[in-house]
């Protein structure tokens, strides 16, 4: 299983345009979006290529390929003009591969407590996932609370802290960071 992992995208068109065109040449099985797709929020300032009518429209052209999970950002008004599901708390994938879960959320329901995210723990077996976004800050490591669950955030598209947008790939079992 091949995945493309994103997050935090706040409506920025161009990094959502660099992140649709790794998208067409990676060629995963799936587009993961772990929230906050299309506002910026009240505590963000408003991306410089803020266009949430363009991230619409690149990302439903791809709209089967796509499993999201809901933000904190997200609204039942994305919902209206996304043509995937957006309003999940957490989804699950499960890799077949490995026979582990990938536990997909935002990370302000569910979380490690690392970085602002909140420290709420999904019941995951040793070799699962917690993937989630929320703190634009990049993370792949174990959990120091759960023995052999793996922790991933793949950072942020739109907003990132440390100024370096980037996404997850996941393949192989693995995870790793890629920058846009």
């Amino acid at each position: 299983m091949k995945l493309l992992i994103a997050s935090d995208i706040h409506g920025a068109a161009d990094a959502c345009g660099r992140l649709m065109c790794a998208f067409e040449q990676i060629r995963p099985d799936r587009l993961v979006l772990l929230g906050d797709i299309l506002y910026h929020g009240p505590r963000n300032d408003l991306p410089a290529d803020y266009a949430p009518k363009r991230v619409i429209a690149m990302l439903n052209e791809h709209a089967s390929s796509i499993v999201a999970v809901r933000g904190n950002c997200e609204a039942e008004v994305d919902q209206m003009v996304l043509d995937f599901p957006c309003m999940a708390t957490y989804n699950q994938l499960y890799d077949p591969q490995t026979g582990h879960t990938l536990f997909l959320t935002h990370g302000h329901i569910y979380g490690p407590g690392l970085h602002n995210s909140v420290r709420n723990y999904p019941t995951l077996a040793s070799g699962d996932a917690l993937v989630y976004g929320h703190t634009h800050i990049k993370v792949n490591e174990l959990c120091e609370d759960m023995e052999g669950v793996r922790l991933f955030n793949p950072g942020s598209v739109g907003i990132p802290k440390d100024r370096t947008a980037s996404y997850g790939l996941y393949q192989d079992g693995h995870f790793e960071h890629r920058l846009l």
